[in-house]
């Protein structure tokens, strides 16, 4: 279904860009478990429709290399040290897209204009102004046949961003669509929980280049402490459904130490990355014991950026749409609900409630951004990644 938003018709109006681009997004979060592939039509601006969704895991092989090679890089100065590691595993993730890609293309019989190719992320840090996706985009393009959008997150980093979160301006398009088919009421929250936990303030499209800006902030870890635990202490991968962490009980002293010494040096302007948490303040816990500190703490932390951004009267019911692999984690999220009881005009919402599959928005967000780059659109603004201006993002490469 396709919708047209009054922001676009307002566009269309000003300015010539009518033209739909059937996009391909190519998604790896930092699960690192496989790729996420959308396709998805759009003017880059607020038509959209959604045309496939489909997953690709990575064999074990390949996700133990990038393990290893992510584990490597705790600074800037690492890039150059294990370069040669580097394009080694960013040739295997990318003859690994190409492949996927050019199945998903042949079967779908879409006519592909372009691919938004993310990469898989090893290193970010904005202080360094350093960010570290892993994809050969000129590989790609050559092995696929098609144009190729990738590295967006390096302008932004270039002029003073923080190269996170670029998602909020297709969260805005959703929310858009959401308000015309389901009537519900803006501000409408995006609450995506991946590796790291961010939130976007979506807005009606009219008003989104003007003083009501959409705002986003990372704002907490998502599911990267919980993994990590889980992956260290047993076979398992994640924690299905939080189902672990259910079963134990937190160790009160070491969580409300823990929430103390990280609510300290909160900065919500920061984007953040993986590697800034880690389990060690639950070292030497009982699996289930540590799940649940853990657990809890990831709560705490995502409730705390939720109250952060959600100033609105809490008379009027709004409604925060929750996406990403933490969705699923049902215990964490009955904890996010327990911390925020007293928010009682506030729904949180699985995203699937307005048939919209959750582990696809990333990958479709991706190609969205595609389509913005080849129309020399912004992608990134200051309420979203605090860059001084509106930037356009993402390197285009044609190879074939």
């Amino acid at each position: 279904m396709r919708i047209v938003s009054q922001y676009t018709l307002f566009i269309k109006k000003n300015i010539r860009m009518e033209r739909i681009y059937t996009s391909l997004g190519l998604m790896s979060g930092t699960s690192m478990d496989g790729v996420d592939i959308s396709i998805i039509e759009s003017d880059g601006i607020g038509e959209y429709s959604s045309i496939l969704d489909k997953y690709f895991e990575y064999d074990q092989n390949l996700y133990l290399k990038i393990l290893k090679i992510r584990q490597k890089i705790n600074n800037k100065n690492d890039l150059t040290r294990y370069n040669d590691e580097i394009q080694s595993v960013e040739r295997e993730i990318t003859l690994f897209n190409a492949k996927v890609a050019n199945e998903t293309i042949k079967s779908s019989k879409s006519k592909i204009d372009l691919i938004g190719f993310h990469g898989q992320t090893i290193f970010h840090s904005p202080k360094e102004k350093t960010t570290k996706q892993l994809g050969d985009g000129k590989l790609l393009s050559q092995l696929v046949k098609k144009k190729v959008v990738y590295d967006f997150r390096q302008n932004d980093i270039k002029n003073g961003g923080q190269g996170a979160p670029l998602t909020p301006i297709f969260h805005n398009i959703l929310a858009n669509r959401f308000n015309q088919k389901f009537n519900i009421s803006f501000p409408i929250y995006f609450l995506n929980i991946g590796g790291i936990t961010n939130i976007t303030k979506t807005v009606k499209d009219e008003n989104l280049f003007k003083s009501q800006e959409m705002q986003a902030y990372d704002i907490a870890p998502g599911n990267c402490l919980i993994d990590d635990w889980i992956k260290k202490n047993s076979n398992k991968k994640y924690d299905h459904k939080g189902s672990i962490a259910r079963s134990g009980k937190p160790d009160e002293l070491i969580l409300n130490q823990a929430i103390e010494n990280f609510t300290n040096d909160i900065d919500y302007n920061k984007s953040l990355d993986i590697k800034d948490y880690d389990i060690s303040f639950v070292k030497g816990l009982p699996i289930d014991t540590g799940a649940a500190t853990i657990t809890n703490f990831t709560a705490k932390l995502i409730s705390d950026g939720i109250k952060y951004v959600y100033t609105e009267d809490q008379t009027k019911k709004k409604s925060c749409i929750v996406c990403g692999g933490g969705r699923k984690n049902d215990f964490l999220l009955e904890r996010i609900k327990k911390n925020l009881e007293s928010y009682k005009n506030l729904d949180i919402e699985l995203i699937e409630k307005y048939k919209i599959n959750g582990d696809f928005v990333e990958s479709q967000a991706f190609a969205y951004l595609a389509i913005r780059t080849i129309k020399n659109l912004s992608i990134s603004f200051p309420s979203t990644t605090r860059c001084p201006k509106p930037l356009t993002g993402g390197k285009i490469i044609e190879n074939f």
